[in-house]
């Protein structure tokens, strides 16, 4: 399971042009879900995104985590994180998951989230969608649960 974090001052989901969700300051997470994930995938990127410490204390130092600065999450599935553009000049998505096997996997790591208190929101799985957003930094983290 490959996430994008970036840490942002607001975030908002629009899908025809009507506004979905949105969030103030924390983390837009885009997520990527690979043939072989699993839960434990999941909690792992969970925890990561709960704990990392990528938000500035008073000696703008990154030191702080979402939960001590309020933060919020917007989730947003994005299965091109996954695709190789290796070979030739179209992208393979062959490492992508299924998108029903997909959904499940995202749709528990939003509710792992939630159940550890960290402020989730998402939009419609599998939606197209544009996404607005006012980076902070900007600070950009990269994870991979393998």
């Amino acid at each position: 399971m490959k996430a994008v974090i970036q840490r942002v001052k607001g975030a908002k989901i629009f899908e025809e042009e009507r506004l979905i969700t949105e969030i103030n300051s924390g983390l837009l997470v885009l997520v990527g879900i690979a043939k072989g994930d699993g839960k434990e995938d999941a909690d792992f990127l969970a925890r990561k995104i709960k704990e990392i410490r990528i938000f500035s204390d008073k000696n703008k130092k990154m030191n702080l985590s979402l939960e001590d600065v309020d933060g919020e999450v917007l989730l947003v599935s994005q299965f091109t994180l996954l695709g190789d553009a290796k070979k030739g000049r179209r992208p393979d998505f062959t490492k992508a998951e299924s998108q029903e096997k997909a959904k499940e996997i995202y749709d528990y790591l939003v509710e792992r989230l939630k159940g550890m208190n960290v402020p989730t929101k998402s939009g419609n799985f599998g939606a197209m969608i544009d996404i607005h957003l006012i980076n902070s930094g900007p600070v950009t983290i990269i994870l991979d649960s393998r």
